[in-house]
């Protein structure tokens, strides 16, 4: 082991001198280069800021947290670069200096951006593309899953990866550590015991059939909180919490992929019955899933099918959702009595594990170049007992021709690239020595596995600055779309040299994974960081101010969005959709939630998201007004204009607005309801070093009033404390929440135009697509390439929103235009 970490250790010590070297070259460069642009900068703003700006931020002024007085120009130290092209930006916007300061004229702002635009884009140049970027968990976890034909869940093991510019794959974020290594290396040793077989067939597969009826729980509920149908069906007409839907005998013992089936149908109703399975266990800091949710319709019995991987003693529950059995709360007398409906189900079938080929993916990519044969026991009627569990052992007449054979066949798969015949000794040097410790040729080798897959070409992207070469440019797309190395197809591509030699070839492969299987991750996981998807569990709800919100809702929205974001992929939609659509994916959950499915669209019914076309006068349609994206940008408590103007500038348009100047303080709401944000922010903005940034980050927030923390559409705000009584049950039970204030959805955008609501705050922000696109190639670029977008890239960015437009802002179009970019295609 000591052998295996200092090999390790050596080689990411390697990768980061070469990865240093880059950045010190381009650095060093860059500032022998600036004198003069800097000289040239001085020279022009001196005068202008003298003239207009140095009254608020100079000579002991420091409006918004800006002091001219002290600012360097020296363009190399970040935060000086940051701060300049802040200013560069306020200036070329018109947003500085103010109205009562005086005016630019129009050679001034040419003078001043010939002056700063060229120094801030060699700057800018000399600070991109020089971090080395490692895999993040999940791409580390999406890798080994996909080559080892496993399913284990490797992130949750592996230390939580820093965040940059909103994603937790730019590079500049992800660290190394020993305590990675030591990870990593455990995270292997899971995967092999996972995948090597130790029997000498596969695993038995069967159906097993069970029902609550004849279960441990039927046993003690049924009669009392159950009732047992004629048919042989147990019926269910609450989620009780307690006793909950687990079947003890849905179980399984080995993990794998097993067909669960559920039979059952609506009891006592007109309708279908939702409910949702799920995964359960004893196991501590065991996974529970949800496998999905559901409906029966009334009549005779249905079944309904998912595919999951199960671990073993892992047990299937199932809860149905939206019953409330009312004034029958007594359970003697709800069994006996209750007419109402209920959810009856008759069986429930696991079949598995589905095992297809054995030995599976992860065995056959370690041994496929090595005989592995069974030990015979001495007394053949060993194998006929419960207990014998056969041995195993490689035999081999070179072992160490073997073992360097199948770590270049395995490294040349890892480090997604050819591998020379030097690169592998390292790792035929660990072999011996293990061998040479009395390891076993298996051992061996699988030490010099693990050491393949805990090196830096594995772990790292190895992309040199300046044009990327085939095999690199295959990584990138395979990891940007699918979120994993590439598969063969690709591979072949790269091969064939044809992704940097023919733009079509490039486009093709794009294609190609957008309508694979694998490209959902890509939806998933740039949702999650694009619009903070994975904190939608950060808040739980206040149960007294929402008590609609559940676990169902909370599942649907976020299917909503992402199901939303790949239709516009899938279709080409325009951009604009992001703001303003006029379809939505919903589910009876979501269409209950928004109030949808009366007049003119008539009932959405069943679980199942689909796309329903909304009236011309809806608030929903486009992202902004989707419960997932309300939910993330609130607390569980109330919503705050300024935390949703900011998601909104920053995730929507793309605009990252300065933190508050020191000493500033915060606005806190009004918990007791007396009175609203707004009108606190409303003495907030008359603080000088305020107002120019709210005026930004207001608008938006103020629109996005009408919608509660839940994503309910609202008019007057929820309380506590004071405001007027509600008549009102959910669940069956009274709400205890008053109502307070009416909500003041209205605004004016920094350039002036006002919206008397959301509805046409939407209009105004859709109707700027250029802005949207900018925003959203940005944010595909930034995912894509691992790094942040600079001020250096902003030309080709136009360049990109130019061509954009031509096609009408299609999103799958710019996915196609990030892909053939330049900073796609450099590093």
């Amino acid at each position: 082991m000591k052998t295996f970490l200092a090999l390790i250790t050596r080689r990411l010590s390697a990768a980061s001198i070469w990865v240093g070297s880059i950045a010190v070259g381009l650095i060093g460069t860059s500032a022998s280069t600036m004198a003069a642009d800097t000289e040239s900068l001085h020279r022009t703003t001196t005068d202008l800021f003298a003239r207009f700006c140095n009254d608020c931020h100079s000579d002991g002024e420091s409006e918004g947290g800006l002091d001219l007085g002290s600012l360097s120009d020296d363009l190399v130290d970040a935060r000086t670069f940051a701060t300049w092209v802040r200013i560069y930006d306020r200036v070329r916007a018109r947003e500085m200096p103010p109205a009562d300061a005086g005016e630019f004229s129009g050679d001034d702002i040419a003078a001043f951006e010939s002056a700063i635009g060229p120094a801030l884009v060699k700057a800018g140049r000399a600070q991109s593309g020089t971090v080395l970027r490692r895999l993040n968990r999940r791409e580390f976890e999406n890798t080994i899953n996909d080559l080892f034909g496993t399913q284990l869940s490797l992130a949750r093991t592996l230390p939580e990866d820093g965040r940059s510019h909103e994603f937790d794959n730019i590079g500049e974020g992800l660290g190394m550590s020993m305590v990675h290594l030591q990870r990593y290396l455990d995270a292997v040793d899971m995967v092999m015991d996972a995948s090597v077989a130790m029997t000498e067939g596969p695993p038995e597969s069967g159906v097993k059939q069970s029902s609550y009826a004849e279960s441990q729980e039927g046993k003690k509920f049924i009669g009392d909180v159950w009732r047992a149908a004629e048919d042989g069906a147990t019926v269910f007409f609450e989620d009780y919490g307690y006793p909950s839907g687990m079947l003890r005998e849905a179980t399984v013992e080995t993990a794998g992929w097993y067909r669960v089936r559920v039979t059952g149908y609506a009891y006592q109703s007109q309708k279908p019955i939702t409910f949702h399975v799920n995964l359960t266990s004893f196991q501590p800091g065991s996974e529970k899933p949800t496998l999905g949710y559901f409906a029966f319709p009334p009549g005779p019995p249905t079944t309904i099918e998912t595919t999951w991987w199960m671990e073993p003693r892992s047990m299937v529950e199932i809860t149905p959702w939206g019953l409330v059995a009312g004034q029958h709360n007594e359970r003697q007398k709800r069994v006996r009595d209750y007419p109402g409906p209920g959810l009856a189900i008759n069986h429930v079938e696991i079949e598995g594990p589905i095992v297809d080929p054995f030995p599976g993916r992860g065995h056959q990519l370690i041994f496929a170049d090595v005989d592995r044969r069974v030990i015979e026991p001495r007394n053949p009627k060993d194998k006929l007992v419960s207990w014998y569990k056969p041995k195993f052992e490689i035999v081999s007449k070179n072992p160490i021709a073997d073992a360097r054979k199948t770590f270049r066949r395995i490294a040349e798969t890892a480090f997604r690239r050819p591998v020379d015949a030097p690169e592998i000794e390292p790792y035929v040097d660990l072999f011996q020595t293990e061998m040479s410790g009395g390891a076993t040729i298996e051992e061996a080798i699988r030490t010099g596995v693990a050491a393949i897959f805990c090196s830096p070409d594995f772990l790292y992207f190895r992309e040199p600055a300046g044009w990327l070469d085939d095999f690199a440019v295959a990584s990138r797309l395979s990891y940007f779309l699918t979120r994993t190395l590439p598969d063969d197809r690709l591979m072949a591509a790269a091969k064939s040299k044809r992704l940097t030699t023919q733009p079509a070839a490039l486009l093709e492969q794009t294609r190609r994974l957008l309508a694979s299987d694998q490209h959902q991750r890509f939806i998933n996981e740039f949702c999650d960081a694009w619009l903070n998807l994975r904190d939608i569990e950060f808040t739980s709800p206040d149960q007294k101010l929402y008590p609609e919100y559940d676990p169902f809702l909370q599942y649907s929205a976020i299917e909503e969005t992402r199901s939303f974001f790949a239709a516009l992929i899938a279709d080409d939609l325009p951009v604009r959709n992001i703001v303003k659509s006029d379809f939505a994916y919903l589910n009876n959950r979501l269409a209950k939630h928004y109030r949808i499915g009366i007049g003119e669209i008539g009932p959405v019914e069943g679980p199942e998201l689909r796309r329903v076309s909304l009236p011309p006068d809806s608030v929903r349609g486009g992202i902004l007004s989707q419960a997932s994206i309300l939910k993330v940008s609130a607390n569980g408590t109330n919503t705050s204009p300024v935390v949703r103007g900011v998601w909104v500038q920053e995730r929507i348009l793309g605009n990252v607005p300065p933190p508050p100047p020191p000493g500033i303080a915060g606005v806190e709401p009004d918990i007791r309801g007396a009175s609203t944000l707004r009108q606190l922010l409303d003495k907030h903005r008359d603080l000088d070093s305020c107002r120019s940034c709210h005026s930004v980050i207001d608008p938006p927030g103020f629109a996005l009033e009408c919608f509660n923390p839940i994503g309910g559409y609202r008019e007057r705000f929820r309380s506590l404390g004071e405001g007027q009584k509600v008549n009102l049950k959910i669940n069956d039970r009274s709400v205890e929440y008053r109502l307070g204030p009416s909500v003041d959805a209205s605004g004016q955008m920094p350039d002036g135009r006002s919206f008397a609501g959301f509805a046409e705050f939407r209009d105004l922000l859709a109707s700027d697509e250029d802005a949207l696109a900018k925003a959203l190639i940005t944010k595909l670029l930034t995912f894509a390439t691992g790094r942040e977008m600079g001020f250096a890239d902003r030309e080709m960015i136009e360049r990109l929103v130019t061509k954009s437009k031509v096609s009408g802002h299609g999103v799958k179009t710019m996915i196609e235009l990030v892909v053939t970019s330049e900073a796609f295609r450099q590093k």
